[in-house]
C-alpha cells in the first residue's frame, strides 16, 4: 500500500514535468477578455486559495501532504478545490485524521485527485472525462447549467491563478484506490497480473 502512494506522488512530479516541458512548446493560448486571468491574480493556486477565504482546510491539507511546492509550480493546474464546508461534511474526524503525518501518503494520494493538468476554465467545460495527476478518470457532467465533478457540484468558478485555475467544489472526491484495470480471473501471482 505504501509503495501505491509513493507510485501516486511520483506520478505527481512527473506530470508536473511532463507538462511544464509540453507547456514550453506550445506558445500560450489568448484567452476570451471574459475568461482571462485578472492581472491581481498573479500567484499560485496555494496562495490564490490561501487568500480566497473558504479554501483554508484544503490549504492545510496541501502543506500536510507535501504538495504545495508542486502545485506552487509552473503548471498549468486545474484545481478541484473543496470548500472548508465541503471539507465539514466529512465525518467527524476525518479531516483530524488525514492531516496526521502517519496518513500523508493516503492525504497526497487522495488531493491529486483533485488536481487536473492543464488550465480549464468554466467556458472549456462540458460533459467528458478529465484524468487527474494521479491517473484517475473524473467525471464532468453538465447539467441544467450546472457542472458536476463525480458528485461534487461547481459552486464557484474560475479563480484565475497565474499557474492555473481552481473551481470550487462542495464535496471532497475521496477516490484513493488505483485506476481500474480490467478484472481477471486469473491468480494473483500469474504473470498477466
Amino acid at each position: 500500500m505504501k509503495t501505491r502512494h509513493i507510485l501516486v506522488l511520483l506520478a505527481l512530479v512527473a506530470s508536473t514535468v511532463t507538462f511544464d516541458a509540453a507547456r514550453a512548446e506550445h506558445p500560450k493560448k489568448t484567452e476570451h477578455p471574459a475568461t482571462a486571468t485578472p492581472a491581481a491574480d498573479a500567484t499560485d493556486v496555494v496562495s490564490v486559495a490561501g487568500s480566497a477565504g473558504n479554501f483554508k482546510t484544503l490549504v492545510a491539507a496541501i502543506e500536510a501532504a507535501g504538495l504545495a511546492a508542486e502545485l506552487q509550480g509552473k503548471g498549468p493546474f486545474t484545481l478541484f478545490a473543496p470548500t472548508d464546508e465541503a471539507f465539514a461534511k466529512l465525518p467527524a474526524g476525518t479531516v483530524e485524521d488525514l492531516l496526521k503525518p502517519a496518513n500523508r501518503a493516503m492525504l497526497a494520494g487522495i488531493l491529486a485527485n483533485h488536481v487536473v493538468p492543464g488550465k480549464i476554465m468554466s467556458s472549456d467545460i462540458k460533459t467528458m472525462k478529465a484524468s487527474t495527476v494521479s491517473g484517475h478518470d473524473l467525471n464532468i457532467v453538465v447539467q441544467d447549467g450546472k457542472v458536476f465533478v463525480n458528485d461534487a457540484q461547481v459552486v464557484k468558478a474560475d479563480i484565475g491563478a497565474a499557474n492555473g485555475v481552481i473551481h470550487g467544489i462542495d464535496k471532497v472526491i475521496m477516490t484513493t484506490a488505483a485506476p481500474e484495470h480490467p478484472s481477471s480471473d486469473k491468480p494473483e501471482d500469474h504473470p498477466a497480473h
